[in-house]
């Protein structure tokens, strides 16, 4: 229940979701014959078009992809631990796993071990099954990293996580199991902060090694280039309105786990 909840509540948290209760709360306004009926739905196109704003968007994922930068050179480790999140099931009409919008992570966590950084790979990820299918997250991740030539017998897979304390946790009893000590941390760097912090709440040797990175540096500035993209930067867009609410996700998160005493 706690995780059903857990992943209803902050849909009416995230600006698409308050905007539809606020339209939702002016309809009932509206028929009970208030004057005022108008008011949330203009705090509704408020919200977002703040949202929806290209420079809140791209400066709220960047305050959390910039805490963590990738690694020049990524040091010997025992393992790679990759976290789910950048995969699909092979769901029909798919006829193998998918990568997703967030799959750079397992491209990275590929290099990596080609480059030899360590001998051995976690992948770490379940799959709810009201949300998203039969097959683990785990398993997805395996069948694609075989296609990069990666052989199964120095994957490690962890099925049972379904949130990234449950990675945390699942992963530290693999390392215990398997006496690897030393592991670099594979996620998005948007979802980097809260990942690493449990990681080392929970004692292990973790080395950030941050992937799919939303926002450039060049991102950040380039509404300043010429008056015609200060224009445009103005303008809401879809992909801004996903940008903000993926670093909410990630706010809200890193509250909720402080409060539950995880980080």
């Amino acid at each position: 229940m706690f995780l059903f909840i857990s992943k209803l509540l902050p849909l009416f948290i995230y600006p698409l979701g308050l905007s539809c209760l606020l339209i939702l709360s002016a309809l009932w306004l509206s028929y009970r014959r208030c004057r005022k009926a108008y008011l949330p739905i203009l705090l509704a196109l408020i919200i977002l078009a703040i949202a929806g704003n290209i420079q809140v968007g791209n400066h709220l994922i960047a305050s959390l992809e910039r805490k963590y930068l990738p690694l020049a050179t990524p040091p010997q480790v025992d393992a790679i631990v990759i976290l789910g999140g950048g995969t699909r099931n092979n769901e029909s009409p798919r006829i193998m796993p998918d990568l997703s919008d967030r799959g750079d992570r397992l491209l990275y966590g590929a290099k990596l071990y080609q480059d030899g950084v360590a001998p051995k790979i976690v992948l770490s990820g379940g799959r709810i099954q009201w949300y998203g299918g039969e097959s683990s997250e785990a398993e997805s991740m395996a069948t694609i990293l075989e296609l990069f030539g990666i052989p199964r017998a120095d994957m490690i897979l962890e099925s049972r996580s379904l949130n990234t304390h449950d990675n945390a946790i699942f992963t530290k009893k693999i390392l215990q199991r398997e006496k690897l000590k030393r592991i670099l941390l594979v996620t998005s760097a948007a979802h980097m902060p809260r990942a690493i912090a449990i990681f080392h709440k929970a004692k292990i040797d973790a080395i950030p090694a941050p992937a799919d990175f939303m926002v450039s540096d060049r991102n950040l500035v380039e509404s300043s280039y010429s008056k015609e993209s200060r224009i445009l930067s103005l303008i809401p867009t879809s992909e801004s309105l996903d940008f903000t609410t993926q670093a909410l996700r990630e706010y809200i998160g890193i509250f909720i786990y402080r409060l539950r005493g995880w980080l």
